[in-house]
């Protein structure tokens, strides 16, 4: 079967966590229109904590253990500076042209998987790479707005978020949800800080959403962590190019969007990179 091994199951939890990075793009990008980034941030945070505290019960994990405490902190720091630049940029650039530069992640992770991990990331593994991000520049098309004021905050955002699933990987002897659970609790409480000056009130419909998008949010990372505690993460970099293609098939699902020439050639070059470093890899890790 092909998820018999760590590194496939590796790979497809992280595939699964890509899939609701794509459906969490979507709705941020829809509610980010009406609300501010630090109300999103502490409300998401509500949601996802809705669905964490069960599990935090039921497998009774200490979440206070102090293990690591200055990398968790950073991690924390980390994926809310990407949130917030990812829901910042969303608001002035379209989505396109900021997951181009979030696209940029799998060749920065690369990069630092030696460097910060010790990692061994062989030749393939970077022509692979380099060849799926221009698949995603063939899908995407990035306009001008790329070279707008928010450019900087969505590369930024794509650096944090590179930076913060590294350090994933380092903490991967730690237990998931604590991570899970600091990392939404951490950027709930740097978006409650914001809300004397931005809070807007919601509709119970749009409430509904923002909690939704906790949830959502919840499940990719979860996804991702666990993905991360069991493969390399030059390995799994690669596989965040599958966001165009779940874009693309959410875009005509959901809204009967027919995917462009540009978007299927893209899509093709991506999946077949993916593909090739899977295969290239096999009985290597």
């Amino acid at each position: 079967m092909i998820f018999q091994t760590s590194q496939a199951r590796g790979i497809a939890l992280y595939l699964t966590g890509v899939f609701f990075f794509a459906v969490n793009d979507a709705l941020g990008k829809w509610l980010v229109a009406d609300y501010s980034v630090g109300q999103m941030l502490a409300l998401r945070a509500i949601g996802a904590m809705l669905v964490l505290a069960p599990m935090v019960w039921r497998h009774r994990v200490s979440l206070f253990d102090g293990v690591n405490l200055t990398l968790q902190i950073v991690r924390v720091v980390l994926m809310a500076a990407d949130t917030y630049s990812f829901y910042f940029a969303t608001r002035t650039m379209p989505l396109a042209d900021v997951m181009t530069f979030y696209m940029a992640t799998p060749l920065i992770v690369t990069a630092l998987s030696a460097p910060l991990l010790g990692e061994k990331v062989e030749p393939f593994r970077w022509v692979a790479v380099a060849i799926g991000f221009v698949g995603v520049v063939v899908a995407l098309q990035p306009s001008t707005a790329m070279f707008s004021a928010a450019s900087p905050i969505a590369l930024m955002g794509a650096t944090m978020f590179a930076l913060g699933q590294t350090i994933t990987r380092k903490l991967r002897r730690t237990h998931w949800l604590q991570l899970i659970v600091w990392q939404f609790v951490g950027a709930g409480l740097i978006g409650a800080t914001t809300l004397p000056w931005t809070w807007r009130t919601p509709t119970p419909l749009d409430l509904g959403l923002l909690f939704l998008l906790g949830v959502v949010s919840m499940f990719c990372f979860i996804a991702i962590t666990r993905a991360l505690a069991t493969t390399r993460a030059a390995v799994l970099a690669p596989f965040q190019y599958s966001a165009i293609v779940w874009a693309t098939m959410l875009g005509w699902i959901v809204w009967r969007d027919a995917p462009t020439t540009p978007i299927l050639i893209g899509n093709a070059v991506i999946v077949a990179s993916g593909l090739a470093i899977y295969y290239a890899g096999r009985g290597r890790d």
